[in-house]
């Protein structure tokens, strides 16, 4: 097959692959299953697709749509051909405000098209968890929902039209057509209207009606995805002469890819909601209270009532991200019971939020009910949103699992079932997870299986069993939006009957007699219990590390928390920082997931005597800028930082450590020689022949400067000073620690630090130490930085406290002492590493502490006029947040600071340097940072704590960017010359 991959290749306009690495990225989506592709396209256009369609006809294999790859019920896993959509084919093509329809190809991203529409005043209403990543392709494949389908209806509710390619290769367009148009489309020739006429000739038979309004969902309940939507189809005309015109779309939408290739869609879209919301977010002592709530809270007409119960918000607090999103919680609830109201006002929509708190406590039920408003709604959604990836944080192999989640049933019956579901939850021995859509009568409920094991696979079989038979007898649906998949394929039958499911049948032999497209997804699926990530009884390996994963159970296990929920797929229009490379390249393997899911695969599948011994890790890691953004910003705590320079370092113990790596890493050993000769040194790093000679010897960029040395150490320079303590009344002391960065590159900014402290009113001590380790830890070199962390965990150890924190400028230097230490230091230092990580601080956070104790104030500092333009360092944002140092730089009168959202700048320290790494580094650049730096005024000062995130500002767009320090310096009433 490999012969004709390559002519298949050689015919597309875009990518195919079939290596090892492509098709171990592409084994895996969202649900527990895994399936090695055929091979991986990622088609530019329809031809392609076409391409794709006759390749897997002649060769019969099959395709496999997938978008954002956040499937929950394994309809992206499969053995042919995974046919991404989600790099090319992402254009908006046409927006008709006037009619409010859009026209989008399947990969673009639901909440990008509603920053395209903006604009328009319109938005599509259906809003996943995944929104951010979520593309509409995908959406129309499973008929997504989201928290606001109360209001707005599910994704098949906006479908108008889609451009598809049948399981022939022909085009055929579907839409809304009338009983003429019917009549035409019976006399098409071709397989298009085969569709028409076998419909046609099955639908209209009375005792399949029957059986379908018989067996299917209720039709009270919006949310159903089983098996196909033929008891939709039965409402319209020429079925019900009462009803709409026919639409095929209504059966496309939810058929996961089984019947056609999507190639364009046109949805319905809305006016932007009224434009002020608040969150009645009520706490419960138990869930069955909390669904109590859910009938007077849709009684309100909300436009949204999300559900989280304890589980979900313990997980919260061990999520850096998260953990600031809890601020509303009171106490310890069993269940927030989330419903927002929106008005045209905010005292329009507080009027809702006072009447559902009244009719709750009227009722008796809940005992807090804080109510959020303004910017911190979107705290609120965001601490919901996260539920799906929390779930991955649950210590051990047993994790909430993804088999019966997506039941809905009719609201008036939901506290019934789940009074229900809890007894027969408890003859299994399960307490399940709870949270998601309750006012649309789904929750998505999630046993805590072991499925390494050959209990928690039976386990998983027959609670889905038994959960099925339990929404049967409520005549509810099994799938509400993430679809049947090849999970709940197996239970078709038991939902609907062996008569309609064998219809079901007949429709995708209709319109795939192939198996073309998805095969074994909604009818025809192998066993639920096939094709597991891990086989029954499979032992998880352990392996020896530099780093302490023993929180996570191993470095295995802190890869394997990923459940492939894609947060790392968000682009910057949604903020954040995570993750850099991919909002470059739009490749899979440039996420935390890819990479997360690459390491997993290899280690787990390993044969090797060094396991870390394979290529296709090596490569999945390059991309990796190490900013620390999945360390905030993934919901399941996966650390790609860590687990880069974990994995390097085992690496290298295979192939060496490469010339580059150790130059990079020992920056600071070769600039305490050069600073003996500074003036000779920065020659040579200036001078275009011996720098470009050094550049071309360690693969440096011939495009970057480098970094010159400052004329002294700052340890010389502080050696000097006869001390360092403040001019006037003392307000404190602190000691400062002198990264190897800030003593011989940025030493006027040390020295600027120095000299405000002092000027503030604190004592400075210094102490012997040795460097941070931060290239050593960035390159692999983990034997070195465990001595470097060792030595100043031993140095600090006994000086530091919450009275006499350590400072430092350099960000990724100084927050290393909170992050990577106590992972390195070893067992008899690891206490010692923690609490040493609690007072290890920025200058700006100690600065920020001190000014809202009020021993900080404006008074302080001049009050001239400045505009500042702020970019945060990536582990800066990630670790201690923006907020100290744009309230610092705000903190002078007439100061005015802007925080430029601008995620990673493209250095991350030698990253940006690197020859094969320059473009994607610039374009990084490029996405956000660099357009704000150059539409900046001339007068407008540009701030960044990093060394890196300086340089690289300066080699982008010439722009000198400032330490906050030397701002705050500069602005100190009675500032020393430095």
């Amino acid at each position: 097959m490999t012969e004709q991959l390559q002519q298949l290749r050689a015919q597309l306009e875009g990518e195919l692959y079939f290596d090892n690495l492509m098709r171990h990225l592409y084994a895996t989506d969202a649900s527990v299953y895994r399936e090695l592709p055929l091979a991986v396209a990622l088609p530019k256009n329809a031809k392609d697709i076409q391409k794709l369609i006759a390749f897997a006809n002649t060769h019969q294999t099959a395709l496999i749509p997938r978008a954002a790859g956040t499937s929950l019920a394994g309809q992206c896993v499969g053995h042919g051909i995974v046919v991404d959509v989600s790099k090319y084919m992402n254009r908006i093509l046409e927006v008709n405000p006037e009619e409010g329809w859009v026209k989008v190809e399947p990969g673009v991203i639901r909440d990008e098209l509603n920053h395209h529409l903006k604009p328009y005043g319109l938005f599509f209403g259906p809003n996943t968890s995944t929104a951010n990543r979520a593309m509409i392709g995908g959406m129309v494949g499973n008929n997504s929902c989201g928290t606001t389908s109360i209001v707005y209806g599910s994704t098949r509710d906006h479908v108008l039209e889609l451009e598809t390619l049948l399981s022939d290769g022909t085009p055929a367009t579907f839409g809304a057509v009338d009983e003429e148009g019917f009549r035409q489309k019976l006399a098409q020739p071709g397989l298009e209207g085969d569709l028409y006429r076998h419909l046609q000739a099955t639908l209209s038979v009375p005792e399949r009606q029957a059986a379908i309004r018989e067996a299917f969902p209720k039709a009270t309940i919006d949310r159903r995805n089983t098996g196909y939507a033929v008891d939709l189809l039965l409402q319209q005309q020429p079925f019900n002469p009462d009803g709409r015109p026919f639409n095929f779309c209504e059966l496309l939408s939810g058929s996961e890819g089984t019947l056609a290739f999507t190639t364009s869609i046109k949805i319905h879209v809305d006016p932007l909601p009224k434009p002020v919301d608040v969150v009645v977010c009520a706490h419960f002592g138990s869930v069955p209270e909390s669904l109590k709530a859910v009938l007077l809270a849709m009684a309100m007409q909300p436009t949204a009532c999300e559900l989280m119960d304890k589980i979900i918000m313990d997980l919260t607090k061990s999520n850096i991200e998260q953990k600031k999103n809890r601020f509303f919680v009171e106490g310890d609830p069993a269940a927030i019971l989330m419903t927002e109201f929106r008005g045209d006002t905010m005292e329009a929509a507080m009027a809702q939020a006072d009447a559902f708190t009244r009719s709750l406590m009227e009722a008796g039920l809940g005992y807090a009910y804080p109510v959020v408003s303004g910017q911190q709604t979107k705290q609120v959604w965001d601490l919901r949103k996260a539920g799906l990836g929390l779930l991955a944080n649950i210590p051990g192999d047993a994790k909430p699992v993804a088999c019966i989640e997506d039941t809905a049933v009719d609201i008036q019956d939901l506290p019934a079932y789940i009074q229900e579901f809890d007894q027969l939850m408890a003859g299994f021995g399960q307490q399940a997870v709870y949270y998601a859509h309750a006012g649309a009568g789904e929750l998505h409920l999630r046993p805590i299986l072991d499925l390494k094991t050959a209990e928690g696979q039976r386990l998983f079989y027959e609670i889905t069993e038994a959960v099925a038979k339990l929404v049967k007898k409520y005549n509810g649906s099994l799938s509400g939006e993430h679809g049947d998949g090849r999970v709940r394929a197996e239970f078709i039958p038991l939902m609907i009957g062996t008569y309609n499911y064998e219809y079901l049948r007949q429709i995708k032999q209709t319109w795939d007699p192939n198996g073309v497209f998805n095969p074994g997804k909604i009818v025809d699926a192998p066993p639920m219990m096939s094709s597991f990530r891990y086989e029954a009884g499979q032992e998880t390996p352990d392996f020896e590390t530099a780093y302490d994963f023993s929180e996570a159970g191993g470095i295995l296990r802190a890869a394997e928390r990923c459940n492939g929920s894609g947060d790392c797929r968000k682009l910057n229009f949604s903020g954040g920082t995570m993750c850099p490379s991919y909002r470059a390249t739009r490749n899979e393997k440039d996420t935390t997931r890819g990479r997360a899911n690459i390491l997993r695969e290899f280690l787990t599948m390993n044969v090797k005597e060094n396991p870390f011994d394979h290529p296709e890790i090596y490569e999945a890691m390059d991309l990796c800028l190490s900013c620390k953004g999945c360390t905030a910003e993934c919901p399941s705590n996966v650390d790609m930082t860590t687990l880069k320079s974990e994995f390097l370092y085992q690496y290298y113990k295979r192939h060496g450590t490469p010339l580059r790596a150790r130059a990079f890493a020992n920056i600071g050993r070769i600039n305490s020689i050069g600073i003996r000769v500074p003036a000779l040194a920065n020659f040579a790093l200036t001078n275009p022949f011996l720098s470009g000679m050094a550049k071309k010897v360690l693969g440096v960029a011939p495009e970057r400067s480098l970094p010159t040395l400052y004329h002294t150490s700052l340890r010389r320079w502080a050696r000097k000073q006869e001390r360092l303590s403040p001019k006037g009344p003392q307000r404190g002391m602190v000691y400062f620690f002198i990264d190897e960065f800030t003593n011989f590159n940025d030493t006027a900014i040390g020295i600027k630090a120095l000299q405000l402290l002092t000027g503030l009113g604190y004592e400075v001590r210094l102490a012997s130490h040795a460097e941070s380790g931060r290239a050593h830890l960035s390159k692999g070199l983990l034997g070195q930085a465990r001595q470097f962390a060792r030595a100043n965990v031993e140095a600090f150890k006994n000086l530091v406290s919450e009275d006499s924190p350590l400072l430092g400028v350099e960000p990724s230097a100084i927050l290393s002492f909170r992050d990577e230490y106590p992972k390195l230091a070893g067992p008899g230092l690891k206490e010692d590493a923690l609490r040493l990580g609690e007072h290890a601080l920025m200058v700006e956070e100690f600065l920020y502490r001190e000014a809202k104790a009020g021993r900080i104030r404006p008074e302080d500092f001049h009050d001239e006029p400045r505009e500042i333009l702020l970019h945060g360092h990536c582990h800066q944002k990630a670790l201690a947040g923006l907020e100290p140092t744009a309230f610092l730089l705000n903190l002078p009168a007439h100061y005015s600071v802007e925080a430029i959202p601008s995620g990673c700048c493209g250095m991350a320290g030698s990253f940006g340097y690197e020859a094969e790494h320059y473009e994607l580094s610039m374009a990084i650049g490029e996405q956000t940072l660099f357009p704000a730096v150059r539409q900046a005024g001339k007068e407008t000062i540009i701030a960044a704590p990093g060394t890196s995130c300086r340089h690289q500002i300066a080699d982008g767009t010439g722009r000198k960017a400032l330490h906050p320090v030397e701002i705050l310096w500069a602005a100190l009433k009675k500032a020393q010359p430095a």
